[in-house]
């Protein structure tokens, strides 16, 4: 067996190193991603028995007991609240193949030992350029247009605007919030921001939250899910904004109020949104934001280019590498290091 303890530490795991998988990766794929076996290791691949929410039987506690080193679900239907985590005895990393890590309780792992790593910046230009076509799509009605035109009519839905007349404000000026400044400069149009961490950005104003929610044409939400997030754009955040705004969301779902958005855009003090990520997902089919016409939505896939997965991938590989070779992972989010 490998030698392990709680943390990660500053030897090399040696022997035969378990890597468990909770997602659908295949065991090919796995194993690509840590190059083949040395001759210092022997990698075993292990899959939960049931994954199911809540669910921690007898066979998934000792599978989550033997793991070195776990790849959780991409999708985030796996979880790993404090309660797996404290099996998890072995474990030297917690890899996200994702950059949202929601669905781990990362604060247990911390107070456990166990870093958990996100895969930060792999999908920043895929989103980037989602936004971007979001907005573009409401300011110049494309869906609407699309879809009148099918129908057999003729003409356009309603005048549009330019991108580069409207003030566009950014929530979280980080990995992709920085990469749809880059894009919307080259538009021309004013950018303000806002942070918790204090930034600066070329061309761009950095202003507090009211002050941007209530200048902005356009306002953009890039911040990671947290307690602090849950919602950060409520009712008061959405009555701030100006009349015939738009609000672009493809952080998290739950990171605006969508009863209080609905509301907004029924009374019509919003002029649009565009949405990518929803409180629950899938959306039901019943959800409200499926009847408006100024509304444009997608599945959750912002990030979803051959780019971004294959950037995945590889910060995936190399952090299962960095471990096993004894070496301190990248992108850790619980702040968990190396006991030295």
């Amino acid at each position: 067996m490998a030698e392990t303890s709680q943390a990660a530490g500053s030897r090399g795991l040696t022997g035969t190193v378990t890597v468990l998988c909770l997602g659908s990766m295949p065991e090919e794929a796995v194993r690509s991603l840590l190059g083949g076996d040395s001759t210092a290791t022997r990698i075993m691949v292990e899959f939960p028995p049931n994954p199911a929410a809540g669910s921690t039987g007898g066979a998934l506690r000792e599978v989550l007991a033997r793991a070195d080193l776990v790849i959780t679900d991409g999708g985030q239907r796996f979880r790993l609240d404090r309660e797996r985590l404290t099996l998890m005895t072995r474990c030297r990393l917690i890899q996200q193949p994702s950059v949202g890590f929601e669905a781990i309780d990362h604060r247990a792992a911390a107070d456990l030992g166990i870093p958990v790593a996100n895969c930060a910046g792999s999908n920043r230009d895929s989103v980037a350029d989602w936004v971007v076509m979001g907005i573009l799509n409401l300011i110049r009605h494309g869906a609407q247009g699309d879809r009148i035109l099918r129908r057999g009519a003729w003409g356009a839905p309603a005048v549009g605007r330019e991108l580069g007349a409207l003030t566009v404000g950014i929530v979280g000026l980080g990995n992709v919030g920085s990469a749809v400044a880059v894009r919307l400069r080259a538009f021309g149009c004013p950018i303000l921001f806002t942070d918790v961490i204090p930034r600066s950005l070329p061309g761009a104003e950095e202003v507090s939250l009211e002050e941007l929610l209530s200048r902005s044409d356009v306002v953009t939400v890039h911040v990671p899910l947290d307690h602090d997030t849950h919602p950060l754009i409520g009712s008061v955040q959405l009555r701030t904004m100006r009349d015939g705004a738009i609000l672009v969301n493809a952080s998290r779902g739950p990171v605006v109020d969508e009863a209080a958005l609905i509301e907004n855009l029924d009374q019509g003090h919003l002029a649009g949104a565009a949405l990518d990520v929803f409180e629950h997902e899938p959306l039901a089919e019943e959800s409200p934001l499926r009847r408006f016409d100024n509304v444009f939505i997608t599945s959750h896939s912002g990030g979803n280019t051959r780019e971004a997965r294959a950037r995945g991938r590889e910060m995936v590989g190399a952090n299962l590498r960095r471990v096993i070779a004894g070496l301190e992972p990248f992108n850790v989010v619980n702040g968990v290091g190396f006991r030295r």
